[in-house]
């Protein structure tokens, strides 16, 4: 297997038209599995996208990550970046989504209608929906999560998996390897089951992904100043980022110390972005939002939660039965495998500086103690490794007999597809429920479900609506999409 040509032919055909086919395929794949959650993310967006403000007074007690500071009014908890990318494309629907929800209310109003009952097994699930009902909030929240999952959530990332097909080809992979190789990370990992909603751990990923492929495989002034910038968009998504952003920065030192400055440039913008918001909401640029919430489940341990290594914490972290990133993706393992390889296309001092990001994140986070608290949403602290760890464990795949790949490759897709559709990981096996659950009722969507819940909905989706006619309609798509690529 020999390397592809130079970078810049790589763009085209007929690489550039599998990229096309791969983005267009993720998209529609992942905006099909939407699901309906609303988290503390979109408040922020809806008040950046309605008032270009970064309070969220009027969703004030709907969430436990939004809270009052004297003087400030609401805000949420954690960086902003993730709303800020997921207000550009609610402000561009903003006047549709008004008029729809004015008409809904409206209606409401004239008939004196009540709540409909919502048959969640959470309680605070079933207190939400008919708080937000009640204030006219239901309708403009789910209009706002669809259009953040669907315009900003699954383009990014439906693009970090154009990067993957790239960088496997840099890495010796053919374009049909590639490609293959591509569609196994986007939907045999926890990619396509954090894709369901916008959610910054996956950005931050994405990003990392971004960041290091700049450095490496462009390696160039430019190279180095996209790469600062998407270190340093890192950290305004996520404070965590900052592990991320130091180990792309230390890497920048010793194998490119000339591209410093740039990358330490590019890094700049969002960075400042960060500390504005900070001022702005807080009063004080430097100090995070969490330093300002009341205390929750677990922050009254050290610094707002964060103290010393704990090794129950660390074991948890990727072996926990609910939310452990090696249960969650098997797969991933793999790329320890590729330290004993011989002759591979990635140098040993990328593959350290992947491993060595890989092992500085988990590190910080098992000194996190409210990452306890991740088994209601599944994988989620470590998400952001995905894409890191994908890269070596694509090149141990390269080397492995067809069979063992097949196999490894459909048990992955069959786990992922499964979590993306039945996304409750909190109760029963954990991990292993949404695989009985979906082998035992059959296929289900996240949103189908949502409606199925809605007791007083119509005969039809209160008894469940089945999902197969929008599976074959995406398959037929897609068929067309790819039939001339051979």
């Amino acid at each position: 297997m020999s390397r592809q040509p130079a970078l810049e032919h790589e763009w085209r055909f007929p690489a550039r038209g599998i990229a096309i086919r791969l983005f267009l395929t993720c998209w529609m794949i992942y905006g099909l599995h939407f699901a309906t959650n609303i988290v503390r993310e979109i408040y922020l967006g809806l008040a950046i996208g309605d008032h270009l403000s970064f309070r969220v007074d009027e969703y004030g007690g709907m969430h436990d990550d939004l809270f009052e500071t004297p003087g400030r009014g609401w805000h949420i908890g954690n960086n902003p970046g993730a709303s800020m990318l997921g207000a550009v494309p609610y402000a561009v629907a903003r006047p549709l989504v008004d008029r729809v929800v004015a008409q809904v209310n409206r209606q409401r109003a004239a008939s004196g209608a009540q709540p409909p009952a919502y048959s969640s097994p959470w309680p605070k699930a079933r207190q939400f929906f008919a708080d937000s009902w009640r204030r006219g909030y239901d309708v403009k929240f789910a209009l706002a999560a669809l259009v953040m999952q669907v315009f900003c959530m699954a383009p990014f990332s439906a693009a970090s998996v154009v990067l993957m097909f790239f960088v496997l080809r840099r890495l010796g992979a053919t374009d049909r390897q590639g490609a293959w190789l591509a569609l196994l990370y986007a939907f045999g990992t926890p990619v396509f089951f954090r894709t369901g909603f916008l959610n910054q751990n996956m950005l931050v990923g994405y990003f990392a992904l971004a960041g290091f492929a700049a450095l490496w495989l462009w390696g160039t002034r430019n190279g180095a100043v996209v790469a600062g910038l998407a270190a340093g968009t890192c950290v305004l998504l996520d404070y965590s980022g900052g592990v991320i952003a130091a180990g792309l920065l230390v890497y920048c030192l010793l194998r490119q110390r000339v591209r410093l400055v740039a990358f330490v440039a590019g890094s700049i913008p969002p960075v400042l972005l960060l500390w504005f918001y900070q001022w702005q909401s807080f009063g004080h640029p430097f100090y995070p939002g969490q330093h300002w919430m009341p205390p929750v489940e677990w922050s009254e341990l050290g610094y707002q939660g964060v103290g010393g290594p704990q090794m129950d914490l660390a074991w948890q972290l990727v072996f926990d039965y609910r939310f452990g990133l090696f249960l969650s993706c098997p797969l991933l393992l793999l790329a320890f495998a590729a330290v004993r390889l011989r002759g591979v296309a990635i140098p040993r001092f990328e593959l350290a500086t992947l491993l060595g990001i890989f092992a500085g994140f988990w590190l910080f986070f098992s000194t996190v103690n409210y990452t306890r608290i991740q088994y209601n949403t599944g994988v989620r602290y470590m998400a952001p490794m995905i894409p890191l760890l994908f890269v070596p464990a694509a090149l141990v795949l390269l080397r492995m007999k067809r069979g063992w790949v097949y196999g490894l490759a459909v048990g992955a897709v069959t786990q992922a597809w499964c979590m993306a559709m039945y996304r409750d990981v909190e109760r029963g096996l954990g991990l292993g429920e949404p695989l009985l659950r979906v082998f035992t009722g059959g296929f289900q969507l996240p949103v189908l479900s949502t409606l199925a819940r809605l007791g007083g909905g119509s005969e039809l989706t209160a008894s469940g609506v089945s999902p197969l006619p929008l599976f074959a309609l995406t398959g037929a798509v897609l068929f067309g999409l790819w039939r001339r690529w051979a």
